[in-house]
């Protein structure tokens, strides 16, 4: 007898973005999400988005956060731009290019490639 699949294996993208596909703010992949204060009800509408607020109480990066959540990247994009939205969790952008070099900041490279080997 083979195990029965995770029921939130069986429910679409779409479903849980409502329908939609692109998020108010597009947040870079490399941009660390960090939950801003004790999640309460009320704060979180649907059991992502409280997966994605208890994943972030330690710092992590978008494609992290989707990885981790076990969402497609587009869904993670749109769901951490909703708790965002509403104060949940806080984004930080990295920094632009590096004025000297014109390439990206070298401790972000670090982070990233950090943030990919935990994976």
């Amino acid at each position: 007898m083979s195990e029965p699949e995770d029921p939130l294996s069986l429910v679409r993208p779409y479903a849980l973005t409502g329908g939609r596909t692109r998020p108010s703010t597009a947040y870079p992949l490399e941009a660390l999400v960090h939950t801003d204060r004790h999640v309460l009800e009320g704060h979180v509408r649907s059991p992502e988005e409280r997966a994605i607020a208890e994943l972030c109480r330690e710092s992590r990066s978008v494609a992290e956060v989707a990885a981790l959540a076990q969402v497609p990247l587009g869904v993670a994009r749109v769901l951490v731009s909703d708790l965002a939205d509403r104060g949940v969790v806080r984004v930080h952008e990295p920094a632009g290019p590096d004025s000297v070099s014109g390439g990206p900041d070298e401790s972000l490279l670090h982070r990233v490639l950090r943030g990919l080997r935990n994976l």
